[in-house]
Order: C-alpha cells, then sequence, then structure tokens
C-alpha cells in the first residue's frame, strides 16, 4: 500500500447531526449524558465505568481457566451474556471488509484448515459472504468452514463453551440489550501505513451504519491507529473518540503510540476527549494521570491487571475513570462493593470501613500517606 502522509485540516466536516448534538448517556447504567461539541472545556464521565472486553471477555484458548473460553468473544451471544452483569459498555473491534460492510472481528487474519492444509486470509480482503462463510453458520445444517487461531506461537482450534457466528456491526445493534454502551474499538494492520483516502473510506463505512442504527445507545470510539482517531474526530462531533495506547509497554515506529504524554499531545491537538492506555502503562507512570486531568482529557484502562478487583480499586483512587475487563461478572461485583453509585450531587463514594460491609469479605483502605507510597512502589514492580 504506497505511503501518503495524512492531513486532517484537509477533511471535510461529514457530520450529519447538529453542531450542538450530544452523546445522550442515559441508559439505565450511565446516568448523565456528556456533550462532546467542544474539545476546549473537557466533559466528566459521571461515572467509574466497567466495559466488557469483547463482550464477555477475550478468548484464549490456551488458558486452563474455563471462564477465558466460555463465550465466542465479539459476538452477539457474548455482548448479551455480558448484559446479565452491571456493565456500563461492551467494547469490540470492527473492520470493513472488501464491499465496504462493518464487521466484528479481532484478528488482521482468519485462519481456517481443509483437507489438512491451513489457509490463512484477511479480513478486510474478504466479503461479507466469505466472512461470514467461518465458524458456526446461522442457517440450521449449514456447515461452515473451520476456524482456527494462532495464540502463542500455536495454532488452535477455536474452541468455546457455548459458540456463536459471526456478526456485523448493523446485527449489533439491533440484537444487544439496548442498555448496553458500545465502545468500538476501530481496527487497523500495525504493520501497514495507510493512504488517507483509505481511512476516509473506512470510517465513512462504520460511521453511516452507526448514525443509521445507534439510535439513543451510548458509544464511544477507540483506535490504535493514530490518523485514524483524528479523522474519527473531524468526521463528526456527536461520539467521544479516545485514542487507545500501550503507554509506552511496546515500541513503535509512529512516536505518538509510544508514550502517554504523546497520547495527551496528539488528543489535545485533534481535539480527542479522552486515552485508552495499557494499565502496565499508567502504573509504570502514575505522575501522567495528573497532567492527563489538567488537559481535561478522560483516562481508561484495559489489560490483565484489570481482572484483579484491588488493582481497578487503587486505579479509581488514582482517578482513572474505568476499566476495561474480561471477567465482567466478577469485577462487577467488586466494583458495585467498593465504590458506590453517583449521590444526588453526581459524586461517587468510596466504600467507607464499616459501612454496610459485607460478612466475610474486606474491602482495601488507603490513607493518602499509603496511595502515595503505593504509586511510587508500584512503577517498580511492574517492571520486574
Amino acid at each position: 500500500m504506497a505511503l501518503k502522509a495524512v492531513h486532517v485540516s484537509d477533511v471535510p466536516n461529514l457530520d450529519q447531526v447538529t453542531e450542538n448534538a450530544s452523546l445522550s448517556l442515559y441508559s439505565t447504567r450511565f446516568p448523565k449524558g456528556m456533550d462532546v461539541s467542544s474539545s476546549r472545556t473537557g466533559y466528566k464521565i459521571p461515572k467509574f465505568l466497567v466495559i466488557g472486553h469483547r463482550g464477555s471477555g477475550m478468548n484464549i484458548l490456551q488458558s486452563s481457566d474455563r471462564r477465558m473460553k466460555a463465550f465466542k468473544e465479539n459476538s452477539i451471544l457474548s455482548f448479551n451474556a455480558a448484559a446479565n452483569s452491571p456493565v456500563d459498555f461492551i467494547e469490540f473491534d470492527v473492520q470493513v471488509t472488501k464491499d465496504d460492510c462493518p464487521v466484528i472481528f479481532h484478528d488482521d487474519f482468519i485462519l481456517s484448515e481443509d483437507n489438512g492444509t491451513i489457509y490463512e486470509k484477511r479480513v478486510t480482503e474478504l466479503s461479507l459472504s466469505e466472512f461470514l462463510c467461518y465458524g458456526p453458520q446461522r442457517e440450521p445444517g449449514t456447515v461452515g468452514k473451520s476456524l482456527l487461531r494462532k495464540t502463542g506461537g500455536k495454532i488452535l482450534s477455536w474452541n468455546v463453551e457455548s459458540d456463536d457466528s459471526f456478526c456485523t456491526l448493523e446485527e449489533a445493534f439491533e440484537k444487544v440489550n439496548p442498555c448496553l454502551g458500545f465502545n468500538i474499538e476501530v481496527k487497523f494492520d500495525d504493520h501497514i501505513v495507510y493512504q488517507q483516502d483509505h481511512l476516509i473510506h473506512v470510517l465513512q463505512a462504520i460511521l453511516k451504519v452507526v448514525f443509521d442504527y445507534g439510535k439513543d445507545r451510548p458509544i464511544i470510539f477507540s483506535s490504535f491507529q493514530p490518523d485514524a482517531a483524528l479523522l474519527l474526530r473531524k468526521l463528526q462531533n456527536t461520539y467521544p473518540v479516545f485514542f487507545l495506547t500501550n503507554g509506552g509497554t511496546e515500541i513503535y515506529y509512529d512516536v505518538r503510540r509510544n508514550s502517554l504524554e504523546e497520547a495527551i499531545n496528539l488528543c489535545l491537538d485533534g481535539g480527542l476527549q479522552g486515552i485508552v492506555s495499557e494499565i502496565k502503562g499508567v502504573l509504570r507512570n502514575p505522575g501522567a494521570v495528573p497532567k492527563i486531568k489538567e488537559a481535561k482529557l478522560s483516562l481508561l484502562t484495559y489489560g490483565k491487571l484489570n481482572n484483579v478487583p484491588e488493582a481497578v480499586y487503587l486505579q479509581h483512587l488514582m482517578g482513572v475513570e474505568g476499566v476495561i475487563v474480561d471477567l465482567v461478572k466478577e469485577i462487577t461485583e467488586a466494583v458495585s462493593f467498593m465504590i458506590k453509585q453517583p449521590s444526588g450531587d453526581g459524586e461517587e463514594e468510596v466504600l467507607l470501613e464499616g459501612e454496610d460491609q459485607i460478612p466475610g469479605k474486606t474491602n482495601p483502605q488507603f490513607s493518602e500517606r499509603e496511595l502515595s507510597f503505593l504509586l511510587k512502589l508500584i512503577p517498580a514492580l511492574i517492571q520486574l
């Protein structure tokens, strides 16, 4: 794919809504709205968010933990299973097929086996009908192509306890419980430098579905691709756009991806609303959190540590505003126990010792001095 610089300022604004449109976050689990039409004033997420990773959690096929293989990730079944817990949003990955249909799938490639030979196809080079013919089929009596996955250097059969067929973004809007907000991660291959017109074409295909079917559902966009994130903000002002980053835990050719400080600069330059960081990037650099707050940006995190309740609680104390998790049931229960819902004035309350304690459970309590000590100690521990 030929190289071409992306000049976001040259892209026409393609909003399908009025300039003062806002994201109506009034589901039963998300009590307030937030206006994203202005990037200067910032906005406040009204409660600590728990977001289901790829629905009810990503699939780790080599794991001995059955919870990592309970539901097929990024499926309607997994999304609606997440709704059985008080999760606020589900996060999922969207790519666009060669015939311009946004579909939900994480990996860049689909693997299948036929007569002992393994075939690998790039998702974005498949048509919608070709994409849907992998795995379980919707039509009774129809058998789809086998589905494999490359993980940990091995190729494994993609076996889960509760399987489901692939789905499109449109189907997610139509079939997923409306109480769930959508965190739509727009996926691009890290190893490709994309032309501007290609990025715009892909984003327009996704935005068309969102505007046609989004209705009142809360929606957040995110992307690891810096130019795609900037373009998403340029092309619409209805929904907040967050920049995804590893926070410096991995190094990329594009320096904008290599630190939380670079992420802050990108958001401020492009009018983005927030950052989604790998939690290790935050814990290695806790001093970046107040900088993010001073910039009036929101901060969410993802990563394996978010499946540890104590790590989630510590993030709440640090000022992180939400976590993307795999163990949806366990973490939503822990958050409900540790963090009270917003009071009448919109402020959250931390559960204090002796208040509505559940027998047999204890909640970590930190003084300001202890929290300061932890924040100095954690970066060294995370490096181990």
